[in-house]
């Protein structure tokens, strides 16, 4: 049996069954629970179902949007409840307000994408498919153990994931060149992070650069800095935010901007776009996850770069967040039954076919970590992650990963709130910690919805 990977025993170790392997992205800052959930038709049986995504039908006509175009319509010949793709651009999907909006007027889609990160706002807002009806058993067993735990409630499965993306900094090999750094200058420290950053920056360069949007995204390329410190935002049912770990995470980005060695604000689709911003020459170093190296081998072909694990703090412990999007059907939509069966079919089968689908997702359009055992087997068959960038992320840096937090919105928010007011408004780490910490809390007295993990 070919090797995964990384060992599925480690995804165990490190409790992945309860925290949910993150998301690249998520939706929008500040959006209360849904108030008004559903769409027209609720649990009826119509011929059409919508599909929202930030992949395709899009103007580019790309190898992603291509598959996607492909999945639907090879499902759309072989079914009568046929399924129409809504292309949403991924800045309106991931710090828009789109998604929620539709839900809350009644008009959701009947099939959408979501992280785990995001996976309680709509789970407690009671919009979320069972789709166990529809997966059978043996499609169950095929995912690497947690993924499909993070996605659940009481045994129920109510998303199937379809990748796993670690992150890690991205560096351009010329920046570093023209600023007379070697290999042996790749920071490992934080403190490195910024004295590097300082040396590469110049008038039309900066040195390093993470996100700066706000949204679901940010909070999953920060927390892996705050557990490095071995700190977490919840811990044994109450606010553990206002720690030394939480306060060093965050005083830590601010002191990039600081310094003035991060920009305030990203090019392009924001700060996972390493084609726009270490590609274009913007940055010499970059925060993102490993679906870059796709986008820089499709679109800078001849760009040359590498990859480090996330700079530590001074005895502090490696960490990456690792991501993940998922499926999920609408449970008041038009058709929940066939949504389901659309979502176990593309993302679930364990024919030949499905196995191959898969298998151009994660590693020939996309590049990404396999969550299914078989799709691993098959990538591993092509030498997917024999070498360069892929190989590392797979050998150094996913072992050293951690599920991105189930957090609700009325969690999230105050650790956005925390980050926004460091990292670009140059606020005490210290009071915001604190501050974002009692909001936490009091929610946490009085929350009542499924586990937060």
């Amino acid at each position: 049996m070919a090797a995964t990977p990384f060992p599925a025993r480690q995804l165990s170790r490190r409790s992945v069954l309860r925290g949910g392997l993150g998301a690249f992205a998520a939706t929008a800052a500040g959006v209360p629970l849904l108030s008004a959930c559903g769409s027209n038709d609720s649990g009826g049986n119509a011929k059409e179902i919508s599909f929202w995504n930030f992949y395709g039908p899009s103007d580019d006509q790309g190898p992603q949007s291509k598959w996607f175009v492909d999945t639907v319509a090879e499902w759309n010949k072989n079914n009568d409840v046929k399924v129409k793709l809504r292309y949403i651009p991924g800045k309106d999907y991931l710090n828009g307000t789109t998604l929620q909006t539709a839900f809350q007027s009644g008009q959701g889609p009947d099939i959408f994408l979501i992280s785990p990160g995001d996976f309680l706002r709509y789970y407690n807002g009671g919009v979320l498919q069972d789709l166990g009806s529809a997966l059978p058993d043996e499609s169950k067993r095929d995912y690497l153990p947690g993924l499909l735990e993070a996605r659940s409630v009481d045994g129920k499965v109510y998303g199937l994931p379809m990748e796993i993306e670690p992150l890690a900094m991205y560096y351009s090999e010329a920046a570093f060149e023209s600023a007379g750094l070697s290999e042996a200058d790749l920071p490992k420290t934080w403190d490195q992070t910024i004295a590097v950053a300082q040396k590469l920056t110049n008038s039309k360069r900066y040195g390093v650069m993470f996100e700066t949007l706000p949204g679901y995204y940010q909070n999953f390329t920060w927390y892996p800095f705050m557990w490095q410190g071995d700190g977490n935002a919840i811990k044994d049912g109450k606010s553990a935010f206002d720690s030394p770990a939480a306060v060093q995470a965050l005083k830590f980005w601010g002191d990039t901007i600081k310094n003035k060695v991060a920009p305030r604000k990203a090019l392009g689709d924001g700060g996972g776009d390493v084609v726009s911003n270490l590609g274009s020459g913007a940055a010499a170093m970059q925060q993102s996850g490993i679906w870059a190296v796709a986008d820089m081998r499709t679109k800078a072909k001849t760009f040359k770069y590498g990859i480090i694990p996330l700079p530590t703090p001074d005895g502090g412990s490696a960490a990456t967040d690792l991501g993940g999007w998922a499926f999920v059907a609408n449970s008041k939509g038009k058709n929940p039954e066939a949504a389901a069966k659309f979502i176990a079919w593309a993302l679930g089968s364990t024919d030949a076919a499905g196995v191959e689908r898969q298998r151009q997702w994660n590693t020939v359009v996309k590049t990404n970590l396999p969550p299914r055992k078989s799709v691993q087997q098959a990538a591993d068959a092509k030498g997917a992650f024999a070498d360069g960038a892929l190989k590392k992320f797979v050998s150094e840096i996913a072992p050293t990963g951690k599920p991105e937090p189930r957090f609700p919105p009325e969690v999230y928010q105050p650790i956005a709130d925390a980050i926004q007011a460091c990292q670009l408004n140059a606020a005490d780490p210290a009071k915001a910690a604190a501050d974002a910490a009692e909001k936490i809390d009091t929610f946490l007295k009085t929350y009542q919805g499924a586990p937060i993990s």
